[in-house]
């Protein structure tokens, strides 16, 4: 239940004129609720004007959104374009004010990108979005003479493109004195050379870095990871995910012994340095028979591990089931993996050591078929905490799925799953994994009534809390989405550069 002073706080909000000329007559501990106020009803001219004359020392965007004794409600899912755009202008206006104002450290992190906006407008400024926003704002304080000369501090989860990569460099180094200094606790990097990343990492202050995601578009090979953790230590990182094939030799690199990987040791040794890191992903990297020598050094027990598409072997899936990490794993994808046909009791002992902690567990285009689902029950029936199950790709009928959901109904914390469209939906004798083309070709009005039926199965066993689906285009993903037209032309322009490179070899051939 809103207070009283929420409510009258909405009450003045709602009269935008009215709120701005009367800010220098409230109290300061009341700029919170206006602040919440104006961000719930998308107010920015009142939003604008808060920041201006903000009176704290701190301005820290998600706590004031989230759920206080005035107002339980949490607005820190809401990336309100209008909003968001508001703050930063009134961040620059209160810079401009000079000295007057006590303001010194602006937290810009925390603010969750979700798939529907709540907000009025319907609009949401994602992470890179915020990003470019906030880096051009500095530059443009940075070339205003007479902006002021103390600096408030702005911490900004960053998402660095080659679309925004020089305006956040020339935020990140500023010319002399700026009024704003841009920290980053958090950095996600896409469409980026390794040189370019190294000098945005660099300027980034790698000493306080707790989150990295290098994904995608940026090309490393293993010689580019190991160089890149012995330059920059990262003591404080917590979360590290790196890019497909990142851990392939390098071009000029002669292969090693069998056995034997002395740059995979050295990546490891830097990864153990990182006293801190409980969150590892390292999807679409061949790594068979090589995940003792990766994971063994590291000092502490991971919590996120993604290892999906890495070619896991026997070996692999035994150190696994046996080391250290197992019994803390809370998020786990081993994805592209058939793991119940080839690794059946490793994986199911993988399960039990995590049966405790495991909250996510993502097992796509894994081969589970019917004949696997008595075992994935009992493999399953142990992890009490799982919260999220996805199993999309795999050839299983709608008789399996009922059976499996109705298994499932049984994990109490269990609120997600996401299942594959069923088998009957497709023609008889498809194969799998399907490409993306198949896997879009089925009977849509079969597949409804099988969903139907399988929600039944939930609401029979008094599970409403449960949201089962079939996202096939893959879970929202707001990074993805909105910087696909730069990802795009970025994947054009590779394939174009390609072409001229082979074209150019068959005519030194000729």
């Amino acid at each position: 239940m809103r207070s009283l002073r929420f409510i009258s706080t909405e009450a003045l909000v709602s009269h935008p004129q009215v709120a701005r000329e009367n800010l220098d007559n409230v109290a300061h501990n009341l700029y919170p609720l206006l602040f919440k106020a104006s961000y719930m009803l998308e107010r920015a001219e009142v939003i604008r004007a808060v920041l201006e004359r903000w009176p704290l020392e701190e301005f820290r965007l998600a706590a004031l959104l989230r759920p206080s004794d005035d107002h339980p409600e949490d607005l820190s899912d809401r990336a309100c374009k209008t909003c968001l755009e508001a703050c930063v202008q009134g961040l620059a206006d209160h810079a401009r004010r000079g000295r007057g104002g006590r303001l010194r450290l602006v937290d810009f992190t925390g603010v969750q990108d979700v798939q529907v906006q709540r907000c009025p407008c319907g609009r949401g400024l994602g992470r890179w979005g915020r990003t470019d926003l906030l880096a051009r704002t500095c530059c443009q304080l940075q070339a205003q003479q007479g902006t002021s000369a103390y600096p408030i501090q702005v911490l900004a989860d960053l998402f660095v493109t080659e679309g925004n990569f020089e305006a956040v460099v020339q935020a990140l180094q500023p010319l002399g004195q700026a009024p704003l200094r841009v920290r980053c606790p958090s950095l996600r990097a896409d469409s980026l050379s390794p040189g370019q990343l190294l000098q945005v990492l660099y300027l980034a202050q790698p000493a306080e870095l707790r989150k990295l995601e290098v994904v995608h578009n940026v090309r490393l090979h293993a010689g580019h990871v190991q160089q890149l953790l012995a330059q920059m230590g990262f003591p404080r990182l917590t979360s590290l995910t790196l890019p497909t094939k990142a851990f392939d030799a390098p071009p000029s690199h002669v292969p090693p012994p069998a056995g034997e990987d002395p740059l995979l040791a050295s990546i490891a040794r830097e990864l153990s340095h990182m006293t801190q890191l409980t969150e590892l992903s390292v999807a679409f990297s061949t790594l068979t028979g090589k995940i003792q020598t990766l994971l063994s050094p590291l000092r502490t027990p991971l919590r996120v591990l993604d290892l999906a598409n890495c070619g896991l072997n026997q070996e692999d899936m035994s150190y696994l089931a046996d080391c250290p990490h197992a019994a803390h794993l809370e998020v786990l994808d081993l994805s592209g993996h058939n793991l119940v046909h080839l690794y059946p009791s490793t994986f199911f002992r993988l399960l039990r050591q995590a049966a405790q902690t495991l909250r996510v567990l993502t097992l796509e285009e894994c081969n589970i078929t019917d004949r696997h689902v008595g075992m994935m029950i009992v493999a399953l029936s142990p992890c009490s905490q799982l919260q999220e199950f996805k199993f999309l790709g795999n050839p299983l009928s709608a008789r399996a799925l009922r059976r499996l959901f109705a298994a499932l109904c049984q994990l109490p914390r269990l609120r997600c799953i996401e299942f594959p469209v069923p088998r009957d939906c497709y023609p008889e004798g498809a194969a799998y994994p399907q490409d993306e083309l198949v896997e879009c070709k089925f009977d849509q009005q079969k597949y409804d009534a099988i969903a139907q039926e399988l929600r039944a199965v939930l609401l029979q066993a008094n599970r409403e809390d449960i949201l089962a689906s079939t996202p096939l285009s893959g879970s929202f993903d707001p990074d993805i989405q909105e910087t696909s037209r730069e990802l795009g032309a970025f994947l054009l322009q590779a394939f174009k550069t390609a072409l001229e490179n082979f074209s150019r070899a068959l005519k030194e051939m000729e």
